[in-house]
């Protein structure tokens, strides 16, 4: 059994996370995380030497190196939500040195952020902890708002400030999304050329995926394609939020589904719903993490606990949690994040 600070975080969700037993799509059908991840699915790859030793460096620093499951500190909300919305909360993050710092000191396998707050640091911090610069925005200065997405630098100006990975994020189902795939698959391409590691943000965004008021984008079968779409131009891994309902095809009258998707491989428990996602990431050759979410105060330990229990019992590789960590003091931030990977190293807690 989970230790009693995490069963007490659970609250009384606790027996139905840590219970569950997925009957639809079961473990043994699943390629699952392990400290040895990096030589079992990717050496049979087309990644170069200098791409599995990013991905290995990846997985092996910090307090969860070598266990197959990943703690990233992502901090590119500025450029979206707007830098006050973001950091207001805790005004010490508008300096990006703290955003590094605080990654470092709850121990994290990476620090995600933008072009110029890493390379305001890199020389000081680049050796210190894995940089994963995100390449690509959206930004609601501009009017009206729109879901798209804008390179802010190239791959090469990662490259040479010591980035051992690059992120990107592609908007399925906007208007604009076949371009920005198309920019982010050449981006990933040049990036494994220069032997670094891939991660998509694999978000859906379209006002015709709410329907009669259910917001359908974190439905399972819609990420789950999202993420299928993502593992297709070579990612190496996938960031996608944690789905909160099912039947996001059926809802919109759009695309095509199956009717085994919702009777044979799900179900309506979180655990099943997550793992209809790590199914789509190629059975789990690819490692599927989900976000944290924004952070709504004092609920935000107990929420990112059950998002990470979630998530390693469906079978996928961990947390990237920015905003309930940075909105708060630094030595808050730290003890929850420590407190996520508490879940990933609990043996007791297992693959459902």
């Amino acid at each position: 059994m989970a230790s009693d600070r995490i069963v007490s975080l659970l609250g009384d969700q606790a027996d139905y996370l840590l219970k569950h037993t997925c009957t639809k799509v079961r473990k043994e059908d699943l390629h699952l995380p392990s400290p040895k991840f990096v030589d079992d699915y990717f050496i049979s790859s087309n990644r170069s030497n200098p791409t599995l030793r990013a991905l290995q460096t990846l997985y092996g620093t910090g307090r969860l190196g070598n266990s197959g499951y990943l703690s990233i500190l992502p901090v590119d909300q500025g450029v979206e939500h707007s830098a006050g919305a973001s950091f207001a909360p805790n005004p010490i993050y508008f300096d990006p040195e703290n955003i590094i710092k605080l990654a470092i000191e709850a121990d994290c396998n990476a620090v995600a952020s933008t072009f110029g707050g890493l390379a305001m640091l890199s020389r000081k911090y680049a050796h210190k902890i894995p940089f994963m610069v995100k390449i690509n925005h959206n930004e609601f200065l501009s009017m009206p708002n729109q879901y798209d997405q804008t390179m802010y630098g190239s791959v090469e100006d990662a490259w040479n400030m010591g980035a051992v990975a690059i992120g990107a994020t592609v908007y399925f189902g906007a208007e604009e999304s076949r371009r920005q795939l198309l920019e982010v698959a050449e981006a990933f391409e040049r990036a494994r050329e220069l032997g670094m590691a891939t991660v998509l943000w694999t978000y859906t965004r379209n006002s015709g995926f709410k329907q009669d008021g259910v917001d359908y984008r974190t439905s399972a079968d819609l990420t789950g394609q999202a993420i299928h779409l993502g593992v297709t131009i070579q990612a190496d891994i996938i960031k996608q939020k944690l789905p909160t309902n099912n039947g996001g095809y059926n809802a919109t009258k759009h695309g095509k589904t199956h009717p085994k998707v919702y009777t044979d491989l799900s179900s309506d428990h979180p655990i099943d719903l997550t793992r209809y996602q790590v199914l789509n990431s190629y059975a789990g050759r690819v490692g599927v993490i989900n976000s944290g979410g924004e952070s709504k105060g004092a609920s935000d330990l107990s929420e990112a606990v059950a998002t990470a229990v979630i998530n390693k019992r469906a079978g996928g590789q961990g947390l990237i949690l920015g905003r309930k960590a940075f909105q708060r003091p630094m030595n808050e931030g730290v003890e929850l994040l420590r407190t996520i990977q508490d879940v990933y190293l609990d043996s007791s807690i297992s693959i459902a």
